[in-house]
């Protein structure tokens, strides 16, 4: 008897590393720019595949949070060009939709200068969604008397149908379609998490993070040393106190400002969102190097916040009124508890910490600014850790904490996805306005 519980408890253990390196191999991808006007530029792509041809005239009709976060970011390769028919066109035209979220990764000047001929003489069309999906657009592709349309829902490639002159040629099956994702997230948790961090063998995530580290912390490099939108990163670094923490602000928020501002270097996402990938891993990276800490133990802290952002994300959504730069920043403080030995109550008390002082930065769109929230976001998870490894942690009850950190987590993400669900439509509507 005792046998075969040592062996339930194995299986167990199996399965929980087979899930949780799914997830990771599922949400840790490559992206150029800013996520969703690549998402447009990817369906584009995959339309004009299923067309066969240029289109001629295109249509656009996006839910209110697509439209939200295409607005204001500038379009990689596209030599300055923002929107979402920019986006759109782009991708119709130069777009290779089988390399997923780098779907713009090759574009010719030729194919620029087209893309800006096209959007000259207005051929493609934007129509609002009214849609209960936050993440929601349908993509129409017109030449020659022929019409195909492309349908993505709930995460950036989730392409639920596609049809060839109003014929479905392609559907996703309905239990699939309806998440985005294939992968189990039914076994996450703080426990779990740092059970798969602590044992999972370091030659199973190596090249997962190792390519996390080369990606994010190269635009990292490149926001400090370009010039991309106010130089933020610059000026921490020159105004702010030297230490580990102005570092991690800095190089975390350059990264973020880079892609917002139209750079044309991949970054490693997490939950569909290059922000949170930086803002999840680059802090992390940062504090290891500077405090020598080793590869394998950095790369075990990279596992425990990525894990812990996608964890987040669950209870969120992949887009809402609530900053995804304030779950990313908060699992990046936690992992740092945990990377230099704390206690699952020190973890936790991280998390409550932080969730205790900043569970309400709006998202209003994705931009420039969002370095500065991540900026933000992060001076307050580090202050939490900082408590939290001096056994200083708010109470059960004050105000939105719950008796556990998890309890708390889906105490945020219901309030991130239910409770602002009408602050994001005011949100939206403002800035159609």
């Amino acid at each position: 008897m005792k046998n075969l519980e040592m062996d339930r408890e194995n299986m167990l253990d199996q399965q929980i590393e087979s899930n949780f390196l799914e997830i990771l191999k599922e949400e840790l991808v490559p992206a150029m720019g800013c996520t969703e006007p690549i998402s447009l530029a990817y369906a584009a792509a995959k339309g004009r595949e299923t067309l066969g041809m240029n289109p001629e005239k295109m249509t656009a009709r996006c839910s209110g949070n697509m439209i939200k976060n295409v607005r204001c970011v500038t379009i990689p390769n596209s030599g300055g060009l923002t929107g979402i028919e920019a986006a759109c066109i782009l991708g119709a035209i130069a777009g290779d939709a089988k390399a997923g979220m780098e779907v713009l990764e090759h574009v010719s000047e030729e194919e620029r200068e087209k893309t800006k001929r096209l959007l000259e003489k207005k051929c493609c069309n934007v129509e609002f969604l009214d849609s209960e999906i936050p993440l929601h657009f349908v993509i129409v592709l017109e030449a020659d008397g022929h019409q195909a349309e492309v349908e993505v829902r709930h995460t950036h490639t989730n392409i639920v149908q596609i049809k060839m002159d109003g014929k479905v040629v392609y559907e996703k099956p309905e239990e699939l379609a309806k998440k985005g994702y294939t992968t189990d997230r039914s076994q996450l948790s703080l426990e779990n998490i740092k059970l798969f961090a602590d044992e999972v063998s370091i030659h199973k995530i190596h090249d997962i993070f190792e390519r996390q580290v080369r990606y994010n912390m190269d635009i990292a490099y490149e926001g400090i040393s370009g010039s991309y939108g106010l130089g933020i990163g610059r000026i921490i670094r020159e105004a702010y106190a030297d230490g580990v923490v102005t570092r991690m602000k800095a190089y975390a928020a350059a990264a973020s400002e880079a892609r917002m501002g139209g750079c044309d270097m991949p970054v490693i996402i997490n939950s569909g969102s290059g922000n949170q990938g930086i803002a999840s891993s680059v802090p992390v990276i940062i504090y290891a190097r500077e405090k020598n800490i080793p590869t394998e133990k950095m790369y075990r802290a990279l596992v425990f916040s990525g894990l812990l952002t996608i964890y987040q994300k669950e209870f969120i959504g992949k887009l809402s009124a609530f900053c995804g730069a304030v779950s990313a920043s908060c699992a990046s403080a936690a992992a740092i508890t945990y990377l230099v030995g704390g206690t699952m109550s020190q973890i936790k008390a991280t998390i409550d910490n932080t969730l205790a002082n900043i569970p309400g930065i709006i998202c209003d769109g994705a931009k420039i600014s969002c370095a500065a929230k991540i900026a933000s976001s992060l001076d307050a998870s580090m202050m939490a850790h900082y408590l939290a490894m001096q056994n200083q942690e708010y109470e059960a009850y004050t105000g939105i904490l719950k008796e556990d950190a998890g309890e708390t987590i889906s105490c945020v993400g219901y309030i991130g996805k239910v409770g602002m669900h009408q602050t994001d439509k005011e949100i939206i509507k403002m800035m159609l306005e």
